[in-house]
């Protein structure tokens, strides 16, 4: 029986968080990727809690012109600069099941630039 690709991106989710969680002293930041929005947050695993979160649908970035691409490098930055305010420096990247490509690549090296270490 064939997986749908919901289930086989749910598999590979599952895979990577065996290994990718988060810390206080390295959070996770997880990413949500729908056909027309990106989403980012950065979460404590041990105490169950979000210390940041940004998305394309943030008033600043749902304006901003561009492809998807772009403002998916856009959420990258915002949610560097508020990691950065609530004092996480390095995180560890949870890429939520999608190859690391396209948007997801964009978002990662947009939070690299604005300053988080991964």
């Amino acid at each position: 029986m064939a997986l749908s690709k919901k289930d086989r991106r749910q598999r590979i989710k599952n895979r990577i968080r065996k290994v990718v969680s988060g810390t206080e002293a390295r959070p996770r930041l997880s990413v949500f990727r729908s056909n027309k929005e990106i989403y980012a947050q950065i979460v404590d695993d041990v105490t169950g809690k979000t210390v940041a979160a940004a998305s394309s649908r943030d008033k600043d970035i749902s304006s901003a012109k561009g492809t998807k691409t772009e403002r998916a490098a856009l959420v990258g930055k915002s949610i560097a600069e508020k990691a950065l305010k609530a004092g996480v420096e390095t995180i560890s990247f949870d890429r939520g099941g999608y190859l690391y490509h396209g948007r997801v690549k964009s978002l990662a090296e947009g939070a690299r630039e604005a300053g988080l270490k991964f």
